[in-house]
């Protein structure tokens, strides 16, 4: 007798216990969550099916008779919040909002749930971290309360679309979707499965009502959103939410947008009654002085579009251990060490190599770009020689290893931004553009012209410069 062949339904499958990806064979490792030992074997491999073509919903209309009156975007009561949404929330639109633990996300989005309410655009706000009780205590703090915000504390993803048939709300907020779980999906809460699962579900109830949703995402430790990478290719936005949890000051950052631009950034400061949008944040950076301190230097940094006036402090001291501190706090440890070795070998300041360096911003804001190198530079020549920079004075532009000073974009919104808070002197690379009237603009062109700023009365003579006159 013939022996039988085995055909596609005899066959073994093999699925991931964290994601749910099938196969027909076993693997060691999952491609879709690149967990390891997480595929098993659980029945038949799936038939292969095709889709056969079926009844359309909608017929397909030429682009420039569809209607766009629907997707107006309507306030959500927060102006910075706004900003970043590129005018406020679509109706149907989903946004992903993400940060570390504590940095503010339940808080604002509270107050944004309050501030939307309203008699005919009702806001349900869903919880799966705390009690109901828990969130009306913070809402009491923050002036929260409103007749039409309703609340639910869920943990199971068909009570939340029950809550969502009940209330009808034009505004969705689950904190978090970590926290939801399906009983049809194998996994516990938070697994990859049992998010791709919510998330799927909430998009299509928010398309299906034209009903706006906020979504609150964990972050893992390397500060990424946890999950599916899937999820944010789901989802229509995706915001993180930034800030140092000893600062006041938050930054909610656009990384994905389609209604709007993603290089604009919304200015918050955290305190005890809540969580307020700063329209003009520079002043959080700043710190105010009769007179100039050694050490110390302004420049105007580009967070998105916003241009922000910062101030860099730097302390240098007489090491007592054979190999010097380098200690940094806001800025990047690898730029201001680049900067240490452009000074030495190019600015001919060769006593910073044995002593303790201490660096850092002013009000919690991290200086990421190049355009601060000049800034940095100065901060810590002025205060290896002990030496303060002129009042009302702003540097801007990037350092290069042959000591050259480079252009950096967007110098006439920095010049400008520096004017209206009354700067009058600033140090710039070549070709600056059009100037504010009544600010003096100084070009340099290397590292040298930039040190030639510094009072020549108080400036300390390196001891390379010594020798050469000998």
């Amino acid at each position: 007798m013939a022996a039988r062949t085995k055909t596609s339904k005899d066959r073994p499958s093999y699925r991931c216990t964290e994601c749910g990806w099938q196969t027909a064979k076993w693997l060691g490792r999952c491609p879709e969550c690149q967990a390891w030992g997480t595929v098993e074997e659980y029945g038949a491999a799936p038939a292969v099916r095709t889709t056969a073509p079926g009844r359309v919903t909608t017929s397909a209309l030429p682009i420039g008779q569809v209607d766009g009156r629907q997707a107006t975007a309507r306030s959500t009561g927060v102006p910075e919040l706004d900003r970043v949404l590129g005018g406020g929330l679509v109706p149907g639109a989903v946004v992903l909002v993400a940060g570390e633990p504590g940095v503010g996300k339940s808080t604002l989005l509270l107050d944004v749930a309050a501030k939307s309410a309203s008699d005919e655009h009702r806001t349900l706000y869903v919880t799966g971290e705390e009690s109901a009780s828990q969130v009306r205590l913070r809402a009491d703090r923050i002036h929260a309360i409103d007749d039409h915000l309703y609340l639910a504390a869920e943990t199971d993803l068909a009570a939340v679309l029950g809550h969502l048939d009940a209330v009808k709300p034009s505004l969705l907020i689950l904190d978090s979707v970590q926290t939801v779980a399906s009983p049809e999906i194998d996994g516990a809460p938070g697994g990859m499965a049992q998010v791709r699962e919510v998330a799927g579900a909430l998009i299509r109830a928010s398309k299906e009502r034209g009903m706006s949703t906020l979504l609150v995402g964990h972050v893992t430790k390397d500060g990424a959103i946890a999950g599916p990478r899937l999820l944010e290719h789901l989802v229509d936005v995706v915001l993180h939410f930034e800030g140092d949890r000893h600062a006041r000051l938050r930054l909610v950052r656009g990384v994905k947008n389609r209604y709007g631009t993603t290089d604009e950034v919304g200015c918050f400061e955290l305190h005890d009654e809540g969580i307020t949008g700063l329209a003009d944040p520079s002043g959080l950076f700043l710190t105010r002085r009769a007179e100039p301190v050694p050490g110390t230097c302004l420049t105007v940094t580009l967070e998105g579009r916003r241009p922000l006036v910062a101030e860099v402090q730097a302390l240098t001291v007489d090491s007592q251990i054979p190999s010097p501190r380098r200690t940094t706090s806001g800025l990047e440890t690898s730029r201001v060490s680049m900067m240490l070795a452009v000074l030495e070998q190019r600015g001919r300041i060769s006593a910073l190599g044995k002593r303790d360096i201490y660096s850092a911003t002013v009000g919690g804001v991290k200086l990421s770009e190049p355009a601060a190198d000049l800034a940095v530079a100065l901060a810590l020549a002025s205060a290896a020689s002990d030496t303060p920079l002129p009042k009302n004075l702003v540097a801007i532009g990037e350092v290069g290893l042959a000591g050259e000073v480079r252009r950096v974009t967007g110098v006439q919104r920095r010049l400008a931004e520096a004017h209206r808070l009354g700067f009058t002197h600033a140090l710039v690379p070549g070709d600056p553009g059009k100037v504010p009237a009544g600010m003096k603009v100084t070009e340099v062109a290397d590292i040298g012209d930039a040190l030639r700023v510094l009072p020549r009365s108080r400036r300390r003579e390196a001891p390379r410069e010594q020798e050469d006159r000998r």
